[in-house]
């Protein structure tokens, strides 16, 4: 069994052959990091601190730039363990934004299309829930990582968008349609949407993230905990819940609360992730 690296866990050995089935660190993903960015920080601690310049390092499931939350790093041996963790349920807390659209389904590309909101309140949306529950299908964004005839998706994303394409028919036309299974939702809150709630910048952050602020729109707001599989989308779904109110929506913000048995609550921080990697006399490399 692979080592987890938790709070309980001040340092680690500089011998990578005392963790035989590698090390798992969940870390808490910093708002504008790319799941690469967290990647690349690990592993040049981790591979100074091993002196093993072919250190193998790892993620278990990519979260979106804009998204904060679980990600598993996995060193090592554990590598080899990343699908079968990629494959656990997931639980994520929404923000989902009602009254327009964005060809991202976020906040990385500013608005596209305005939307009325009269059949958007707290009673229509928690009277909607129910129907998305259960196992059904999925079209992806086109702004993913998806594969289309060994091309992301989200190359043909950048194209359409320069040129004034439409993503969403693109969509439906390149990208299969997935089977998901949503297990739980839960409405936390309802109201009007503000960036008072947004994840504070980190050192570190990318500076090829855009963010667009919509706070000034007074749009209407949900707080939505989704429990699903692995696949599921959680800005295709603002998508949807959107078009099933006869309006549009896009994500205000996203955090990956769980996956699997691994918590928010008990994920590293970077800082802490990168402070279990010291030489031996204590100094950080």
């Amino acid at each position: 069994m692979f080592v987890i690296a938790n709070r309980s866990l001040t340092s680690l050995s500089d011998n990578i052959d005392d963790y035989p089935e590698g090390i798992v660190i969940p870390v808490d993903k910093p708002w504008r990091w790319t799941s690469a960015d967290v990647i690349r920080k690990v592993k040049y601690a981790a591979a100074r601190h091993f002196h093993k310049k072919n250190l193998k390092v790892g993620h278990a499931g990519t979260l979106d730039p804009l998204a904060t939350g679980v990600l598993l790093v996995c060193i090592g041996k554990a590598t080899k363990q990343a699908e079968a963790l990629q494959r656990h349920d997931k639980e994520y807390v929404a923000d989902v934004v009602f009254g327009a659209t964005t060809p991202s389904y976020d906040l990385e590309k500013p608005i596209d299309k305005f939307y009325p909101t009269d059949g958007v309140s707290r009673e229509s949306i928690e009277a909607l829930l129910p129907a998305f529950v259960g196992e059904q299908e999925q079209v992806a964004p086109l702004f993913s990582a998806k594969s289309v005839d060994g091309t992301r998706a989200y190359e043909m994303a950048r194209k359409l968008y320069k040129s004034g394409g439409n993503l969403d028919e693109a969509a439906l036309e390149a990208l299969p349609r997935q089977i998901i299974n949503i297990s739980a939702m839960e409405l936390l809150d309802f109201g009007v949407y503000s960036s008072a709630g947004q994840p504070t910048e980190s050192a570190g952050a990318s500076g090829r993230i855009n963010v667009t602020d919509n706070s000034a729109l007074g749009l209407p707001h949900a707080s939505i905990r989704v429990e699903c599989s692995k696949g599921t989308y959680i800005r295709a779904l603002a998508r949807d819940l959107g078009e099933a109110l006869g309006s549009g929506a896009h994500l205000g913000g996203l955090q990956r609360s769980r996956t699997g048995m691994f918590k928010v609550s008990d994920a590293l921080t970077i800082d802490e992730a990168i402070k279990l990697f010291y030489d031996g006399s204590n100094t950080k490399i």
